[in-house]
């Protein structure tokens, strides 16, 4: 009788995970459909992978599939990574979070002496966004040194640091500069020494046109009335702080497991990096170091989206259940948070 018992339970547990699949494939129907960029998927718990699917092509041009190797433009999910970088400066006491604009660059504008090394963290900075600095004549692609050419023409804020939250991808770029400069070593060289070669995500890059190359690269399109047209790179898709490391869902399983443990960060950095800001008023942002949090169905998710021409992305983390799932897509279009979300649900409906 036990055994009998134990091979119903068995072939339930099977259907069950077969509806999950299929459910899973119907939520990514759009992105397997003829001549379309695609997406490639991977859901963990427990450490352990339990969906792992691609769907659709990541070079409509040349006919090549989305692989789980496929090398995706993060966009600003490329944030926890400078974010990461910096607090690994921290961590060895070449920087404090108090730090300030000024006493990195002595000829930085007076009102970087409020402007401290959290601010840029959190988005709390009230720095002027580079991109409606860049003229609309510009042909070259601007660079994070670029960026803080950009800032250090300025000499206002649009509020007094830590008193607002608005998303800043200036503050990013300035991070990216911040690590070269107290490192002595170049973005990419830091991401690769410290964080993508220790956790071995082998085909990880911060991606810059002529001196690196991305391995079975997706490439990024946008839908238009006739179809999909490549839609890879804009004027500022060469600054790196903010958005341009490329990676692909096997490699992104490494980092996002390396979460639960201090092998790159100590466990009091990492909390602050997934602790809520806190405004000089009082009041709590949903935005710590380079992650966003949410409250969803009860739990606790920390996640962070990228949008760039031609990708959307998400990787969204439930600690509390050791649940993860990682979102890589090459269009211009969908929500990958709310797939997240879905996806989510079909794995918490008890």
């Amino acid at each position: 009788m036990k055994i009998l018992l134990i091979i119903i339970l068995n072939v339930m547990l099977i259907v069950s995970l077969q509806a999950q699949v299929e459910q899973i494939d119907n939520l990514f129907s759009e992105y397997s459909k003829d001549e379309s960029p695609g997406a490639s998927v991977l859901v963990t718990m427990d450490g352990k992978i339990i969906f792992k699917k691609s769907f659709g092509f990541a070079n409509l041009e040349e006919k090549n599939v989305v692989n789980s190797r496929s090398n995706f433009r993060l966009a600003s999910v490329t944030k926890q990574f400078t974010a990461t970088s910096i607090l690994i400066l921290v961590q060895r006491g070449l920087l404090t979070l108090e730090t300030t604009l000024t006493d990195i660059w002595d000829d930085f504008p007076e009102y970087g002496n409020a402007i401290a090394i959290k601010h840029l963290l959190n988005h709390t900075s009230g720095l002027i966004d580079y991109e409606d600095l860049i003229p609309d004549t510009a042909t070259v692609q601007v660079k994070d040194a670029d960026v803080l050419s950009l800032m250090s023409t300025r000499h206002d804020t649009y509020f007094e640091p830590g008193t607002q939250f608005k998303y800043s991808n200036s503050g990013y770029a300035l991070l990216a500069i911040i690590v070269e400069k107290i490192s002595g070593k170049n973005f990419a060289q830091f991401l690769e020494e410290n964080i993508f070669n220790p956790l071995e995500m082998k085909n990880t890059v911060a991606h810059e046109e002529g001196i690196s190359v991305v391995t079975n690269r997706a490439y990024g399109y946008e839908s238009i009335d006739s179809g999909w047209v490549r839609k890879d790179q804009s004027i500022t898709s060469a600054v790196l702080g903010d958005g341009g490391i490329y990676s692909n869902v096997e490699d992104l399983f490494k980092w996002e497991q390396s979460l639960f443990i201090n092998k790159i960060l100590s466990d009091s950095l990492r909390s602050k990096a997934i602790g809520r800001t806190i405004l000089t008023n009082g009041e709590k942002m949903d935005y710590g170091y380079g992650w966003y949090l949410k409250t969803y169905k009860e739990s606790e998710i920390i996640y962070h989206t990228g949008s760039t021409q031609g990708f959307r992305n998400v990787i969204y983390r439930v600690p509390s259940q050791k649940f993860s799932i990682i979102i890589l897509t090459n269009r211009n279009e969908g929500e990958p948070e709310k797939i997240a979300d879905q996806i989510f649900d079909l794995y918490n409906n008890d």
